[in-house]
């Protein structure tokens, strides 16, 4: 699929949810909420188109596996708590919306720390003892 029909998807949602803010609310943002689960399956899906790709080059440079699996974690969560934080401030939940993206910050800064101690045990290793 290509971005043209994507865009053209979410203006009109987003016409629509516009006219129906006004009519009733409830309904807009359950519209809201099932346009953004549409266009998240898309980004799923092209996501997923390259990740073999990426773990082919990840093997051609000699990559650990584990590494190269948590850095795409880290890239998932990050979109995924990007996602309901929106969500969450589209319904007027500010709140949440901050506790989403401090809880997503918490678990990338989690699994990023077995690579920040591999990249210091390397440099440990290249200085002279």
């Amino acid at each position: 699929m290509t971005i043209v029909p994507i865009v053209l998807f979410a203006i009109v949602g987003a016409f629509l949810v516009m006219i129906l803010r006004e009519i009733s609310p409830q309904t807009a943002f359950f519209l809201t909420l099932v346009i953004a689960m549409i266009l998240f399956y898309q980004a799923i899906t092209l996501v997923a188109r390259i990740i073999v790709p990426l773990e082919q080059l990840a093997l051609l440079a000699n990559v650990n596996v584990l590494f190269f699996a948590t850095i795409l974690k880290i890239i998932g969560i990050a979109y995924i708590s990007e996602f309901g934080m929106q969500i969450a401030k589209d319904a007027g939940a500010t709140s949440i919306a901050g506790k989403i993206e401090l809880i997503g910050k918490l678990l990338i800064l989690v699994l990023s720390i077995p690579i920040v101690l591999a990249v210091v045990q390397a440099i440990q290793k290249l200085l002279p003892t």
